[in-house]
C-alpha cells in the first residue's frame, strides 16, 4: 500500500492527517503543492478539488482518493484499528 498526501504547509486539516500517519505507523509521502506546480495539477486532475489534504491510497488493484481530513474514512481505507 502506498499514500500519498497533496498538502500546504499551512494547513491544520493537512497536519492533521499527517499527525494520524505518524501515530499509526504510516508511512506517506507528502506533497507540498504551494512548492510543486504538477503535482497541484495532478491532484486537481485526480481529486477534481483545489482545497488539500487530498489523500491517495493505492492497494494492489486499486486506488482511492480521499477529500480532506476524516479519521473514520481514513482509519476505515488503510485498516486502522480503533
Amino acid at each position: 500500500m502506498k499514500v500519498k498526501i497533496y498538502s500546504t504547509p499551512m494547513c491544520p486539516f493537512c497536519k492533521a492527517a499527517k499527525q494520524f500517519f505518524k501515530e499509526n505507523n504510516i508511512k506517506y509521502k507528502d506533497i507540498n503543492v504551494l512548492e510543486d506546480d504538477n503535482a497541484r495539477d495532478e491532484m486537481i486532475k485526480k481529486s477534481g478539488q483545489i482545497s488539500v489534504p487530498v489523500i491517495e491510497i493505492k492497494k494492489s488493484h486499486s486506488v482511492g482518493i480521499l477529500i480532506g481530513f476524516d479519521e473514520g474514512k481514513l482509519k476505515q481505507s488503510l485498516n486502522v484499528e480503533g
